[in-house]
């Protein structure tokens, strides 16, 4: 929406008069009575409100999109200013102050796990309509927060040094330290140097070199950050010799996997087993991936006509990644394995990161490489749908429908156990079909002073600071990596902005303890109908903003509208790009037109 002049939108005049009768306006002018004023900081300055909610007025109830459903699998758009639209919501309507429903164009099982996030938090709708400008420039949001979560924020300090505070008018349990601070350095040594002579309380991305000596520190604990990625060997069954399930069959047994992880990749990395984490229910189910079996691999080479071997590539950017940390050091520990295991001869071929991407999607890769996902959304369904599933892209070539069909099964369902038989099936295939092979799962690193109590690295960045507790000290500083480009995190993918974000501002469920749990957050639950199509969201009554105001459906329906729908006038964050949303429910609605 960036530089582009909005139409006028059917929301734009409900919208204003629902601010004036849902919400209080966030000038200071009309605050409701006890509720607290901006500071000079872009914080708000109390914390604790009148026990009965201010009234005002009766509910106006939005419904979205305004003029009728979303047009469920567009080939075409009918306006052709538009592209066609590509999204899995098809309505969100406010029954009621606290009801609120979500029409899906299909069944989702994974609904709950995908709007678990910090991305999808819920604003006020007055904060956000006073704090974007439909004309243009930066949202106030990116440096001002207004949320429901246990800490407020006192000041954002460039993203350099954002404080917070505990929020006292908190719905659920208070927070066990009354100040936060986040701070960033991006060198792995100072950051540990940092930790070692107590100027901060605990540090993400400890360095795997430094590890050893971590735990030999009586005074610092580490805490490992599962990895919710995959590392894998991609392939593309278009291309000979690949195209014979025998070769592929070889090249799983012939290649020692566990050595590659123990070499090539960090201390943490985790052999992957299947191509999911076992942290994601049921990415385990079904039987491990084969082990090493060079003289079967062989044999099997023989039988499909290459008792020598044969000459390929491996394609790989030396750009690191997450689940990639050393590229080079694997893409060269697999040309070695290769030749000297099955005679396979591998030239190495290195592309930029997002032409390496560009050409694997495409299926434009004719021999080996490598690449790797990470799990945004802990669900079975979504890794396993994107690389296998009948909508996937043509990385690996042709599809295989039995896969596809488990994938439907399980994505189809609410029933755990039937859920389990299908990724087990779906997983099982996977080993037999070969379409790619796993190397590794990588984690990361993170660690606190000794006496700091209540911490648990999160895998999905939502580290819960409300249960630390740090030591005598009146608040925890926590060094990060990074700073975040802003706090409206609809809009923000990097982990030191989603940090953040999830201890200012909460989503309808959140990722509990031990991950990947799913709770009740502002919903007290979520049910489906028998289609796993319509979910019912019930929201938690009494949650204020640490404005004050009183959550209502409404907030649900705005906070989603405005990242859904690409011509909405509030449809702006840092970039505009809203990729947490579109990861999870597929493309914009009114997108535009597509070259």
């Amino acid at each position: 929406m960036a530089g582009r002049r909005p139409r006028l939108h059917p929301w734009l005049a409900l919208g204003v008069v629902t601010a004036l009768v849902v919400g209080a306006c966030a000038d200071s002018s009309v605050r409701p009575s006890g509720s607290p004023t901006d500071d000079a900081r872009g914080g708000l300055d109390a914390t604790s409100f009148p026990s009965a909610p201010p009234s005002s007025g009766p509910f106006v109830p939005m419904v979205y999109p305004v003029d009728g459903p979303a047009p469920c699998d567009e080939d075409a758009a009918a306006d052709p200013s538009h592209g066609p639209y590509r999204g899995t919501i098809r309505r969100i309507t406010a029954v009621d102050p606290l009801t609120v429903t979500f029409e899906l164009c299909d069944s989702d099982a994974a609904f709950l796990a995908k709007v678990a996030a910090p991305s999808l938090a819920i604003n006020d709708t007055a904060w956000l309509t006073a704090r974007i400008d439909p004309a243009g420039g930066a949202p106030r949001l990116l440096t001002e927060v207004n949320g429901t979560g246990p800490f407020r924020l006192e000041s954002w300090g460039d993203g350099a040094n954002v404080t917070l505070r505990r929020f006292d008018g908190y719905w659920g349990d208070r927070a066990r330290t009354g100040a936060l601070v986040f701070v960033a350095e991006g060198d792995a040594g100072r950051r540990l140097a940092k930790l070692s002579e107590g100027s901060v309380d605990g540090v993400d991305l400890v360095a795997p070199a430094d590890a050893a000596s971590v735990v030999q520190n009586p005074d610092i604990v580490l805490d490992p950050r599962e990895g919710l990625n995959i590392a894998y060997v991609g392939l593309n069954n278009r291309f000979a010799p690949f195209d014979s399930e025998a070769v592929r069959q070889a090249l799983a047994i012939g290649i020692d996997r566990a050595a590659i992880v123990s070499d090539a990749f960090p201390p943490g990395a985790e052999l992957a087993t299947h191509f999911l984490p076992c942290a994601i229910a049921d990415g385990c189910a079904g039987g491990a991936w084969p082990g090493l079996d060079p003289a079967l691999a062989r044999e099997r080479l023989a039988q499909a006509g290459f008792p020598d071997g044969f000459s390929t590539s491996i394609t790989y950017s030396d750009e690191p990644r997450e689940y990639l940390p050393d590229p080079t050091a694997v893409a060269t520990a697999l040309q070695t394995q290769l030749h000297e295991y099955l005679g396979v001869d591998a030239t190495l071929r290195v592309l930029p990161f997002d032409d390496l991407v560009a050409q694997a999607d495409a299926g434009r890769i004719d021999g080996l490489y490598l690449l790797g996902a990470r799990a945004r959304v802990p669900d079975a369904s979504l890794l396993l749908d994107q690389h296998f599933g009948p909508a996937s892209s043509a990385q690996f070539g042709r599809r295989f429908d039995d896969i596809a069909r488990a994938l439907d099964q399980g994505r189809a369902t609410g029933d755990p156990a039937k859920r389990t038989v299908a990724y087990q099936r779906a997983n099982e295939r996977i080993v037999r079909h070969v379409p790619m092979i796993p190397l590794a799962h990588v984690g990361t690193l993170a660690a606190t002073r000794a006496d700091v109590g209540g911490y648990t690295a999160s895998a999905t960045a939502s580290d819960r600071f409300s249960l630390v507790t740090p030591g005598d000290r009146a608040q925890f500083v926590f060094m990060q990596a990074g700073r975040p480009g802003g706090l409206y995190c609809a809009d923000e993918v990097d982990d030191a902005a989603l940090r953040i974000c999830a201890q200012l501002t909460e989503s309808l469920y959140r990722l509990d303890l031990p991950e990947p749990t799913l709770s009740p957050a502002l919903a007290t639950a979520c049910v489906p109908d028998a289609d796993l199509v319509l979910w019912t969201c019930s929201l938690r009554p009494g949650v204020r903003f640490h404005d004050g105001t009183s959550l209502d459906a409404n907030d649900v329906v705005l906070s989603y509208a405005v990242q859904w729908d690409a011509e909405h006038p509030l449809h702006r964050g840092r970039e505009g790009s809203f990729s947490a949303f579109t990861d999870r429910f597929g493309g914009l609605l009114n997108p535009p037109p597509t070259p």
